[in-house]
């Protein structure tokens, strides 16, 4: 039997909401072991007084906890 947790993350990019989500778990791999899933909740665009834009991707995270 395994039991696994879910843990939720906000992940920005300057270049695309799949940029942010890779981020994400490419974070999430360095700190978490044995991460198995991750699964886009929500999206959005944070746009700057001067026009830049900034991808935000919402993520929840599962992996597996340890005996």
């Amino acid at each position: 039997m395994s039991v696994a947790k879910v843990t939720e993350l906000s992940c920005t990019s300057n270049e695309s909401f799949e940029d942010a989500v890779r981020q994400g778990i490419d974070r999430a791999n360095k700190t978490l072991r044995q991460v198995r899933s991750a699964w886009v909740k929500e999206q959005r665009v944070n746009v700057s007084r001067d026009g830049g834009i900034e991808f935000q991707a919402n993520i929840l995270v599962t992996f597996v906890l340890e005996d």
